[in-house]
């Protein structure tokens, strides 16, 4: 048996180490500075419940001289979110009804494409921090590329989140390989960030727009997978320098809220998540607990010299380092742990509609719908098939719910509350 383990576990380096020398040659970092395409950017940020964010979000973006608007969705959020939005100056657009088959995210997003007028659309999360000079480096960025991501540098505030955090990411490498990586990804394997994105505005609409992510949890990764298979180049760069991002507020949150996504359980097949799983236990997991049992062998100590080895990289995703970034080897043990039940309970409702269980109404979102349930656009219409939204109107004509050049309707807040209960 011992034998046994030990063979498993040098297969999962040999495996490791074969991940990790795709990062011998890597994409440029997003900088500032170059001069970007003449194609007009539109920012697009799908927000709810984010008053204490968005004033800074958009202080920081909207100094940006490479932005020509912004424009918020309002996921039906309950707080000022839209009041404090407008008055920075953002173009604040309601949040329609969700369809059958959608999550909250991916359905925002939509809303945002169709709303947006610019050539070029760049979707952050109102959590970040962007500094001027993004949206024009990610233009520069889509010159090689159709979707360009950007990796941002995080904000951990507790030495708890800066201890369990880094295990976490570790787990992320260990299984992907560095995600700027110059050698592409199978599309399967792809992972991007869908904190910050850049996208060719009708280039997505001709391709379906936000559907292929409509049903997932892990929109980023269902949406940049689906988009791989269509012969899309997906680049992700280091943004660190021009993009910063403050999810949570204490090692529990960080736990339960990433923890529960950490396995890309909805978009990747249950024997890889088996395989990934068993990898960072034979090489993340296993080594600490077998080293504090006396029990290490030489290739659980170069192992774990392996990860010491790179926690200096992994230290430069964050804004604050000190004694416990150092320390995080510690914690991949628990880091296993969480990645072995988000493999094994995957999350069923994203973050946003638990927040809003106590004012829902009880009703449940239906699956995703079937092939022919999809709405199709008629040929007439000139679209592609899959470029509908789904509210079933033509993505980006004149049709359009939010097209360029339409007009949308202010609602009452009877119809929003109305809207907006049904996302349960």
């Amino acid at each position: 048996m011992r034998h046994l383990l030990t063979t498993a576990q040098l297969a999962a380096t040999v495996a490791v180490l074969v991940r990790l020398g795709r990062g011998r040659t890597r994409r440029p970092p997003l900088a500032p500075g170059a001069e970007p395409p003449s194609q007009t950017i539109t920012v697009v940020v799908p927000a709810r419940n984010e008053a204490t964010r968005i004033g800074p979000f958009l202080d920081g973006l909207l100094e940006d001289p490479h932005v020509t608007e912004v424009v918020v969705v309002d996921d039906c959020s309950t707080d000022r979110t839209a009041e404090i939005a407008h008055a920075r100056g953002a173009r604040v657009v309601p949040g329609g009804e969700l369809p059958a088959g959608w999550v909250g995210k991916p359905w925002a997003l939509q809303q945002g494409l169709e709303a947006a007028r610019g050539e070029i659309v760049v979707s952050l999360d109102a959590d970040t921090r962007p500094r001027p000079g993004l949206a024009g480096a990610l233009a520069v960025a889509l010159a090689d590329s159709d979707l360009v991501s950007a990796g941002c540098r995080f904000i951990c505030d507790t030495r708890g989140e800066r201890w369990l955090h880094p295990a976490m990411l570790a787990t992320l490498v260990y299984r992907f390989g560095p995600p700027d990586a110059s050698a592409s990804a199978a599309p399967d394997r792809l992972i991007v960030n869908g904190q910050c994105t850049a996208v060719r505005r009708q280039a997505l609409l001709d391709a379906g727009g936000y559907f292929h992510a409509a049903g997932h949890l892990t929109d980023d990764a269902a949406q940049a997978r689906a988009l791989a298979r269509l012969g899309w180049r997906i680049a992700f760069h280091d943004g660190g320098g021009l993009i910063a991002v403050d999810m949570h507020t204490s090692v529990s949150e960080t736990w339960r809220e990433w923890g529960r996504s950490l396995a890309l359980p909805d978009v990747t097949p249950a024997l890889r998540r088996a395989a990934d799983v068993a990898l960072v236990w034979l090489t993340l997991g296993l080594p600490p607990l077998r080293l504090l049992a006396g029990r290490a062998g030489r290739l659980d100590r170069a192992l774990l010299t392996l990860r010491w080895i790179m926690a200096a990289p992994l230290a430069r995703s964050y804004v604050r380092r000190g004694p416990a970034d150092w320390l995080s080897p510690l914690a991949d043990p628990l880091a296993a742990v969480r990645l072995t039940t988000s493999a094994l309970r995957p999350a069923r409702r994203s973050r946003s509609s638990r927040a809003q269980r106590s004012g829902s109404s009880g009703r449940r979102r239906s699956t995703a719908p079937s092939h022919d349930q999809r709405p199709s656009c008629s040929s007439d219409q000139g679209c592609w098939p899959r470029s509908r939204s789904a509210s079933g109107r033509c993505c980006g004509s004149r049709h359009s719910r939010f097209g360029a050049g339409s007009r949308t309707r202010r609602r009452t807040r009877t119809e929003r509350t109305a809207s907006c209960r049904v996302r349960e």
